[in-house]
């Protein structure tokens, strides 16, 4: 006789405090029921095209198992395909960085209202537990993780799975049992598909999560923890058509994005506008930019303070004005620095220092600076750092903002030269560069108001044209979350007394 359970939307959540919680996870947790654009991401990410490559073609193989023999032998298709001879630091890295964005844009709002509301939640999942702990014991706050254990061989691993196998059927309540014990059964028992039933028959109450793709998945205004910080290269989520057409685009896109760097850096700037648009690039230039200031005039040059999307920010925003601006950075690659159309000078992180090299490249011309220090994807902006605001009253707030279709620009694991490949191998990228009002006099610290309150005071009004929230969030905070540093690593012992910025 086929077992039945009520649907999940039938569940009470409420005065669930004291109650334990066991779901499963595709399908039951997320929306999605395949775990294949999750093993995408992680073969791409930590491994590169190929890699990627490799479990698209493992993919026909591992349907057929997985529907026609069993879910276990296909999964375990995959579990090799994407993890053999790969790195463990890398696999947790990706799971850290860049697997929460994709899994927090899929939350179940059902199953996540009856998860949320108990007091102790566990998870039972045939996937790799060491792919999905982080994003649910961080994110959805779960207490324990019971998933699928791949083997390892001097810190890399093999792609073979551990005893007792693939967590399905069966497995899944003998690993209830372990954790729990025979006396001690979960109160709620959450799953999708009949290799659930086994685990939810030893929960006090059990129900199912029927699929249903029109559901909508949980907003981003009601996550559980909204996702500042996220990585990886891959702009949407790599479904099998999704994958396909990205391996195919990547050498034609990466052809593409040295045409477009070249005429960027070999052409004059005042028709870089019109050949980036001949190109596929789109810049959007709103608002009144300011005009070059003549050195006859004795008048210092204006600070452009942008918001920091990519690395790229200044060269658009030189773009919007037809003549290149100076841009100072906490770092960039060498070989960003040879392909960059403009002038761009290190500060050394010395304040005395930083800002008399600032001071001189004022006397000389204007100027672009992004005082967050690092980049940020999402709709926020990190605290701005203060000392600009002591060294000129001339300044002018950009508001800077891009769409990418494929790719992202920006990495905090990966190689930072790659950066403006990846941005321009997007098929028709779009940058907007808003010029706002010059902050008035009476705003400045001439007039009165301290350093901070001028770079508060200027991330609130480029907050709110963008429709962004500020934080109180740094470089460090973002280096933490996404690469488990600081954002700083020693030079090399010729080059003493000196740290080298990991960019931006």
């Amino acid at each position: 006789m086929k077992k039945t359970f009520p649907a999940v939307e039938t569940c009470s959540s409420v005065g669930r405090e004291n109650d334990t919680v066991v779901a499963d996870m595709d399908g039951t947790l997320l929306r999605g029921r395949s775990s294949f654009p999750y093993f995408s991401l992680v073969a791409f990410e930590a491994g590169g095209a190929l890699r990627l490559l490799m479990v698209l073609l493992s993919a026909p193989l591992a349907g057929l198992l997985y529907y026609f023999v069993s879910e276990s032998a296909g999964i375990q298709v995959l579990i090799f395909a994407t993890y053999a001879g790969m790195k463990v630091s890398d696999i947790e890295s990706v799971g850290r960085a860049v697997l929460p964005k994709f899994y927090s844009s899929d939350l179940h709002p059902e199953s996540w209202r009856v998860f949320s509301a108990c007091g102790k939640r566990c998870v039972l999942t045939a996937n790799p537990r060491i792919m999905v702990e982080g994003f649910l014991k961080e994110f959805l706050g779960a207490d324990i993780v019971l998933g699928t254990e791949i083997g390892t061989y001097k810190g890399r691993a093999t792609g073979f799975v551990l005893s007792p196998g693939v967590l399905v059927d069966e497995q899944k309540a003998h690993a209830l049992v372990k954790q729990f014990g025979d006396d001690n059964q979960p109160d709620i028992g959450l799953g999708d598909r009949s290799t659930d039933f086994a685990f939810m028959e030893l929960c006090k109450e059990s129900y199912i999560v029927p699929y249903n793709p029109e559901v909508k998945p949980v907003p981003n205004e009601k996550l559980p923890k909204p996702i500042v910080f996220h990585d990886g290269r891959l702009v949407q989520k790599p479904t099998p058509l999704m994958a396909i057409l990205t391996l195919l685009w990547i050498p034609i896109g990466f052809l593409l994005a040295c045409l477009r760097i070249a005429a960027g850096a070999l052409l004059p700037m005042p028709l870089v506008y019109y050949a980036f648009w001949a190109l596929g690039v789109r810049v959007i230039v709103k608002g009144n930019p300011p005009q070059a200031v003549k050195k006859a005039s004795g008048q210092t040059g204006v600070l452009f303070i942008c918001s920091h999307r990519t690395l790229l920010d200044p060269i658009f925003l030189s773009t919007a004005l037809g003549r290149p601006i100076p841009a100072v950075t906490y770092s960039v690659s060498r070989l960003s620095e040879v392909i960059s159309p403009i002038k761009t000078v290190r500060l050394s992180r010395d304040r005395a220092t930083d800002a008399s090299m600032i001071k001189k490249l004022l006397e000389e011309g204007d100027l672009a600076i992004c005082p967050e220090g690092t980049t940020c994807r999402e709709p926020f902006l990190l605290r701005f750092s203060a000392m600009f605001a002591e060294l000129t009253d001339h300044l002018v707030p950009v508001a800077m903002v891009n769409k990418m279709s494929m790719f992202h620009g920006t990495t905090a694991r990966g190689w930072k030269g790659m950066d403006p490949f990846y941005f321009f191998m997007n098929p028709s990228p779009v940058y907007e560069v808003t010029f706002l009002n010059k902050l008035p006099l009476e705003l400045t610290c001439s007039s009165g108001k301290s350093s901070h309150e001028v770079a508060n005071y200027i991330q609130r009004v480029i907050a709110a044209t963008l429709s962004y929230e500020c934080t109180a969030f740094t470089r460090k905070d973002k280096y933490r979350a996404l690469a488990g540093n600081d954002g700083t690593v020693s030079e090399k012992p010729k080059q003493k007394g000196a740290n080298k910025l990991m960019g931006c």
